[in-house]
C-alpha cells in the first residue's frame, strides 16, 4: 500500500501518482522563470516535506524554502 499520494491537474486533466516509504514522492512545477519542487520522504519515523526553488532550463535559483515534518510540528535540519 502506498504511503504518499500526489495529484497534478493541467490542460489534459488530472493525474495521480503513489509513493512508498522507501521511494518517497517528488513533483516539480516549472515556468520560464524557474521551478518549485516538493519532495515527500519518510525519515527517522516521520513524514518530511522538502519544498525548494530549482533552476529550470538554466533560469532560477536553487534554494530550500522548507524542510520539516508535513504536519508542521517541528523543524528538522
Amino acid at each position: 500500500m502506498a504511503h504518499f499520494y500526489g495529484t497534478i491537474a493541467g490542460g489534459r486533466g488530472e493525474a495521480s501518482r503513489l509513493g512508498h516509504k522507501a521511494t518517497g514522492l517528488r513533483t516539480t512545477a516549472a515556468s520560464y522563470s524557474g521551478a518549485v519542487q516538493v519532495s515527500l520522504v519518510h525519515r527517522d519515523g516521520k513524514d518530511i516535506a522538502i519544498v525548494s526553488l530549482k533552476p529550470w532550463q538554466g533560469v532560477g535559483v536553487d534554494r530550500v524554502l522548507y524542510e520539516g515534518p508535513i504536519d508542521g510540528s517541528e523543524a528538522v535540519s
